[in-house]
């Protein structure tokens, strides 16, 4: 008779060993590592956003001067014709002086006029921008010369930054632009509703100012150069991007040489944004003779760095398409043409248009390669509309954020992180309308 071996001894499945507990408890810990990764970036997020409109929802809010005042016809029309050529004659310093009139009749003849205020310093509180608004408001309606009329008058920088709270009275008595006295008649002024902090659409549809008017700085040369440069590289880089994606994925032969051309194609999207702004300084405007700071080269550039992201995004669109569904149309008697374009596009359609806006979004907020192109330009004409505006010269979003941190008046740095809140609102829309499409083609489907 052989001995028995002995039947191990389990434990029941009711109690938990000590391995299982050692696992249970790795997997609450991993849980509570991945809550406080997520926690720690929503955190981070929410600083970053709110240190951007914190300081930057201000630029969207401008002090303004409003007074009533008579335009005198003999001073800005002196031949009498109400042609707006002849009356193009007289300069800003014309409107100015007229201006400065204005400003002082009225607030002397409401009595809010300060101990101390000279006339040098109630007109020190305009803007030198005021002027040429006023001409340029005068020359579109000539009918207002002889008139009352109601003046909306940009209040200088130093002003503005007073309501703000960027200057105060103790720095005041140290800036050579502005003085307290200044300052209390703004509050004069306020009190008397002759002065007002209102909603500013000048920093969305004005053009950029000089370093000594921030007050008048805008985005809209800015704004239309990206939307400039966002068509070229759609109408470019989408199509070029696509149909290289579906040729390779689905048409190619696989051999050594689709092999470089992957690598190539993967290498290009790791390259630096700074070389493409080489190659195309190189290739668009000194071989080609392009002109500089225009958005035709700006979106050329673009083009040509965001075309790796979309192949790559695309020919992973394609590839996640089950091979069933060739199969199928191939079984009931499709041509791969049609196999391709009739039932593998329209189900990668989705993923197609979430990296395609991924590209765009990142050529959105490219700088290096624009700088080089020389979209750095101080621009304040604004361009044409398309096509021949895409060879006027123009700037860029990012540029533009770029230029106004290197300024040294701080109310530049305002007009930077608004300028940040609406590329951000620009990328939000870009994103919105992928959405849309996405679910249009999903439903199509």
């Amino acid at each position: 008779m052989t001995d028995m071996p002995a039947t191990p001894r389990r434990s029941s499945l009711l109690k938990l060993d000590d391995r299982t507990r050692r696992r249970n408890a790795a997997e609450r810990r991993f849980q509570i590592y991945g809550i406080l990764c997520i926690a720690i970036s929503i955190l981070a997020l929410v600083v970053l956003l709110v240190s951007i409109f914190s300081g930057g929802a201000s630029a969207f809010r401008q002090t303004y001067a409003t007074f009533e005042m008579t335009l005198p016809a003999e001073t800005l029309d002196p031949q009498g014709n109400r042609d707006p050529a002849e009356m193009a004659r007289v300069t800003t310093i014309g409107y100015q002086n007229v201006l400065r009139q204005g400003l002082v009749e009225a607030v002397r003849t409401a009595g809010i006029v300060p101990e101390g205020i000279t006339d040098a310093d109630i007109t020190g509180i305009l803007s030198p921008e005021a002027a040429a608004d006023l001409r340029n408001r005068v020359l579109a309606d000539p009918d207002l010369l002889g008139q009352s009329v109601e003046i909306d008058a940009l209040a200088h920088g130093r002003i503005d930054g007073y309501y703000k709270g960027r200057v105060t009275m103790q720095s005041a008595e140290r800036d050579a632009n502005v003085t307290p006295q200044r300052l209390q008649l703004a509050d004069a002024m306020t009190e008397n509703g002759l002065m007002a902090l209102r909603f500013n659409w000048g920093f969305v549809t004005k053009p950029d100012a000089s370093d000594q008017r921030p007050e008048a700085a805008g985005l809209g040369v800015a704004l239309l150069g990206s939307l400039y440069m966002m068509l070229v590289v759609l109408v470019l880089a989408v199509p070029i991007g696509v149909a290289a994606s579906i040729y390779l994925e689905e048409f190619a032969p696989k051999n050594r040489w689709t092999d470089v051309i992957e690598v190539n194609i993967s290498n290009l999207a790791a390259v630096p944004s700074i070389v493409f702004g080489i190659l195309g300084l190189a290739i668009f405007i000194n071989f080609v003779h392009l002109p500089q700071s225009a958005p035709i080269v700006g979106g050329l550039v673009l083009t040509l760095m965001t075309i790796p992201t979309i192949i790559i995004s695309t020919r992973a669109a394609l590839r996640a398409v089950p091979p069933s569904i060739r199969d199928a149309a191939l079984g009931v008697g499709a041509s791969r043409m049609q196999s391709v374009f009739h039932h593998v596009l329209p189900l990668a359609m989705p993923g197609i248009l979430t990296g395609t806006i991924i590209g765009l979004a990142q050529a959105l907020g490219e700088t290096a390669p624009l700088l080089l192109i020389g979209m750095v330009a101080f621009v304040r004409d604004f361009p044409d509309a398309p096509p021949a505006g895409l060879f006027d010269p123009a700037s860029a979003l990012p540029v533009q954020i770029y230029n106004w941190t290197q300024r040294a008046d701080p109310a530049f740095v305002e007009r930077s992180s608004g300028a940040i809140i609406v590329l951000l609102a620009f990328l939000l829309v870009m994103n919105a309308v992928a959405i849309i499409l996405r679910r249009r083609f999903e439903r199509r489907w």
